[in-house]
């Protein structure tokens, strides 16, 4: 089998097609950016498949990281992932960045509960909880950061995200410290693809996975125009 994955949610612009055959990836690119995903996507996911060997009709699935993360990085991912999807006839899968961030220290089960972190900006991050094994312990919501490290309940915990520095900075003092602290501005593409194969196209679906609103707010006074639906 053959997956592309596709991550832009977050601060980089990423593809890789993995080969469930050899599970490897035969071809990957990241490069790191907080704008400008929709100029590079395209021509990165173009060297990738090159890269691959393969063609877009030889693909078995896509996919695509679906949030939370920046608004305009996540569309950008998802019309691509959908895109490429309709014209090769293939399934699209979506998978939530706070779960890609977890897969790879779940797989290797060591024992901790893990919480995914992701910066939402103005003392807020969107997070999960799962215990060592995947089970949900806090289902993935946006709150202050004080109610997030409340989570210390559970036990030293493995923080990864790019908001994990961020929670061990104000870790409570009287709870047992993290484990470990990956600070990682995007989930490894690897892992996504990965998902992407564990996943089921008939529920997970390649749609935006918000837990907020955005920032940006209408102006008073100003004529509202409609608005597609994701």
């Amino acid at each position: 089998m053959f997956i592309l994955a596709i991550d832009t949610a977050l601060d980089a612009c990423a593809a890789g097609v993995l080969d469930t055959r050899t599970s490897k990836l035969i071809a990957h690119e990241s490069q790191p950016m907080k704008r400008g995903h929709a100029e590079a996507l395209m021509p990165l996911i173009a060297r990738v498949m090159a890269g691959s060997g393969i063609g877009f009709a030889e693909l078995d699935r896509v996919a695509v990281t679906t949030g939370p993360g920046s608004f305009t990085g996540l569309r950008v991912g998802l019309s691509a992932a959908r895109g490429i999807g309709l014209a090769a006839g293939k399934p699209v899968v979506g998978i939530t960045t706070l779960t890609a961030y977890a897969a790879p220290i779940v797989s290797r089960d060591a024992g901790h509960p893990v919480i995914s972190a992701i910066d939402a900006r103005h003392d807020h991050v969107y997070y999960q909880v799962v215990s060592s094994d995947g089970a949900s312990l806090v289902r993935p919501r946006v709150a202050p950061i004080d109610e997030a490290l409340q989570a210390a309940e559970f036990g030293a915990p493995h923080l990864v995200g790019n908001a994990a520095g961020i929670l061990a900075a104000r870790w409570p003092a009287d709870a047992p410290a993290p484990v470990q602290v990956d600070e990682q501005p995007a989930p490894e593409i690897s892992w996504l693809a990965w998902l992407g194969v564990a996943s089921d196209p008939a529920t997970a679906l390649a749609r935006p996975y918000y837990l907020r609103a955005p920032d940006a707010k209408p102006q008073l006074g100003a004529v509202p125009h409609a608005v597609a639906a994701p």
